[in-house]
């Protein structure tokens, strides 16, 4: 074994043991039997860092991230590495999807002294949690130009002997910089369309007009920026941006980067074209296309993009979804020891499920893509719509589609046989917040009830294991225990999936339960200058409570309580929850302006608040077909600044919470329906017909 350039004898002698075992994160526990005696991140941890004066080595990563196995698979399982940290510092594991609060934090730290960031995150930290390093993955060994974890696992420990002072001087400064960053102190500006106008621009600057997207390789789907070009195509009345949004969507379900067998969304692709994906499947990528996918659809009228949503979900109902109705993180890249096993094929292996003449016409379909590294065969993607194969009466296009599905379905099955990759069973709140107001969106604008009860069901299980006796909102759920108070994200995410499912079948419990979330929320995150904390007054301080509204691969929970308060504000006529939405987007105009791109869900909320007030009632006495028609009609149009809502004026009790609802009857058992814009109604109209006149209206 190398040896130590000091004494490690000069290090209080401390009794250490792998603590992991008593996690419930599977991340945590993936690294149970690691010879590292790692510790989770709690008081007592670091009460024995301070007694032991010893640095902290603090290793952030997640479950079903790649490079954290390897960086696993060639250091952590090393008897060497592990006796280089288990001798001169204390080793903390931490779950970056329980603990965003301190994966931001560090995760900032690490951008701020290396210009980049990523999974997993090492850092090496003070007894009192201030950093001093900070890196991505490490190689065991040093490479030329990247110095090897070894390497500097010795230097920093002879560095914290030889000059302790001067490094918890240098990690005092850095301290310093990361809350001058963070700093919320921002000067309110005036609400307008400047940050609208320069992401348009930066869209049509980046896309890519050869494959969608935007940029070069890798290519991230980063659907939330979609929802936005959404948007601006109809503030605008821009065509190209419309245009911008269809392909990149159509880009991404035909490309590898989308899986064609089981469905759902890899994480992202290393190439241009879509083709070649890092094979990860997290839920909030699910949810977050979905809802993106829903949009267009709406926009545009395309049916192939509410397939997409559909088979989407599909994805999550078939594989993500807990028996108890919840929705776990997401699945592993990497099965039998290598990334994307479990995904890819090989020409004769196909050939031989399917026979010759059914390979042929799905390789017509299906194209193979492989690039050096992918050694154990290649990625499906679609090569040509299947529409491009249906030349013939003999080859129609229902009989080709229902000849390529029974295709599909052979090989998913042969595919199921093979080891699966890891599934990350935690339930999260934020993340199944996501899923449950993508899936009450999908199924009110497709009408399938069963969607809309599958979120209910997630919702039901949040409300019911993930509140604590006093009401306080948790995080995380595994194996029967909610643990870690709830974050921003948890708050704003869960009401949001409670507002899309008020306005998908009307139960007043969903409205009520957002509007108490909201009040929670702002009671628990406010920072007393119109911004909100990341995290609550009561949660543990990392350093200092942070301010980010910056949208990453998860829209920022400041950005969906925005557009929370600006839609319950404008729902239940409350001028207080509307202008305190308007009062977070101020508090961050001058950076919108900046980077438009970073804010993408910031600047859909931004939108919202714009546009003037939709409201769209039908009252009627029972919900008939007809009325069921005319929910139809208004759901499948891109309205993202409007309610509809169905009121029975056999009670009043709706009125109650919604005031705009009184009043409003129908006619000798007709449906009536009442559409106000910018709070002006105009006369209402009774039958199908009308109301489509109507609505057309809205759109000239």
């Amino acid at each position: 074994m190398s040896k130590f350039p000091y004494d490690p004898a000069n290090f209080p002698k401390v009794t250490l043991v792998n603590r992991l075992a008593e996690e419930k994160s599977p991340y945590l526990l993936q690294h149970a039997p690691n010879p590292v005696h790692w510790q989770p991140w709690d008081e007592a941890t670091f009460a024995l860092a301070r007694r032991s004066n010893r640095p902290v080595f603090l290793s952030i990563g997640y479950a079903t991230c790649h490079w954290c196995h390897v960086m696993e698979r060639e250091s952590f399982e090393d008897d060497e590495v592990a006796a280089l940290l288990n001798a001169g510092f204390i080793p903390v594991k931490v779950d970056r999807e329980e603990r965003p609060d301190i994966d931001q934090t560090y995760m900032t730290v690490c951008q701020m002294m290396t210009g980049q960031g990523g999974w997993p995150l090492t850092l090496v930290l003070t007894p009192e949690k201030e950093p001093f390093f900070a890196a991505t993955y490490l190689p065991r060994e040093s490479r030329p130009g990247q110095p090897g974890l070894i390497y500097l696992l010795q230097r920093i420990a002879e560095a914290w002997r030889g000059d302790e002072s001067g490094i918890r001087h240098s990690a005092g400064q850095l301290c310093q910089a990361l809350a001058d960053i963070r700093d919320p102190k921002r000067e309110a500006q005036p609400l307008n369309d400047a940050p609208l106008r320069r992401a348009l621009d930066e869209y049509r600057r980046d896309y890519d007009a050869d494959w969608g997207g935007f940029g070069a390789a890798p290519k991230f789907p980063a659907p939330h920026n979609l929802s936005l070009l959404v948007r601006l195509a109809r503030r605008f009345d821009h065509p190209e941006a419309t245009a911008m949004v269809l392909h990149t969507l159509r880009a991404i379900r035909q490309g590898g980067v989308y899986d064609q067998l089981g469905y759902g969304l890899h994480r992202y692709a290393v190439d241009r074209q879509w083709h070649i994906p890092h094979f990860e499947k997290m839920l909030y990528d699910q949810a977050t296309f979905i809802l993106a996918a829903v949009e267009a659809y709406q926009a545009t009228g395309a049916e192939d993009l509410l397939a997409t949503a559909r088979d989407t979900a599909a994805y999550l109902l078939a594989e993500l979804v807990d028996d108890l109705g919840a929705f776990h993180c997401g699945e592993d890249a990497d099965s039998e020891g290598a990334e994307g096993t479990y995904y890819l094929w090989r020409n004769e292996e196909i050939e031989a499920i399917l026979g010759r003449e059914d390979a042929v016409l799905f390789f017509a379909a299906y194209g193979l893509e492989g690039e050096k590294g992918l050694r154990e065969g290649m990625v499906l993607r679609q090569a040509l719509p299947f529409e491009a194969l249906a030349t013939s009466p003999k080859l129609d296009l229902a009989t080709l589609t229902a000849r390529l599905d029974q295709a599909r379905r052979q090989l998913l099955a042969v595919r199921q046989k093979r080891v699966r990759p890891f599934r990350d069973d935690k339930i999260l709140v934020a993340w199944n917040g996501l899923a449950i107001a993508a899936l009450a969106r999908l199924g009110a604008v497709t009408g399938d009830i069963e969607l809309i009860q599958a979120a209910r069901r997630a919702a039901v299980f949040i409300g019911t294991h993930l509140r604590r006796s006093d009401g306080r909102l948790l995080r995380r759920w595994r194996e029967n225990q909610a643990a870690i108070p709830g974050f921003l994200e948890d708050y704003a995410f869960f009401a949001w999936g409670r507002l899309e499912l008020f306005l998908a079948d009307f139960r007043e419990k969903d409205l009520d339960d957002a509007l108490t979330l909201t009040k929670e929320m702002l009671k628990l995150f406010d920072d007393g200058q119109g911004g909100l904390f990341d995290e609550a007054s009561d949660a543990e301080e990392i350093l200092d409570r942070s301010c980010n509204p910056m949208d990453g691969a998860l829209p920022s929970g400041s950005s969906v309580a925005a557009a929370n308060l600006l839609r319950l504000g404008r729902l239940l006529e409350r001028r207080d929850l509307e202008a305190r939405g308007e009062t977070l987007l101020k508090k961050g105009m001058a950076e919108f302006v900046k980077h438009p791109r970073a804010y993408a869900q910031q600047l859909c909320a931004l939108d919202l608040a714009l546009s003037p007030p939709l409201e769209i009632v039908l009252a009627a006495s029972s919900e008939s077909s007809e009325v069921r028609s005319m929910l139809d009609a208004v759901r499948r149009r891109f309205l993202p600044e409007g309610f509809l809502l169905l009121h029975s004026p056999d009670t009043d009790e709706g009125t109650k919470r919604i005031p705009f609802l009184g009043g409003k009857t129908a006619k000798d058992g007709e449906a009536r329906a009442y559409l106000c814009r910018d709070r002006s109604c105009r006369a209402p109209v009774v039958g199908l017909q009308a109301f489509q006149i109507l609505l057309d209206e809205i759109d000239s």
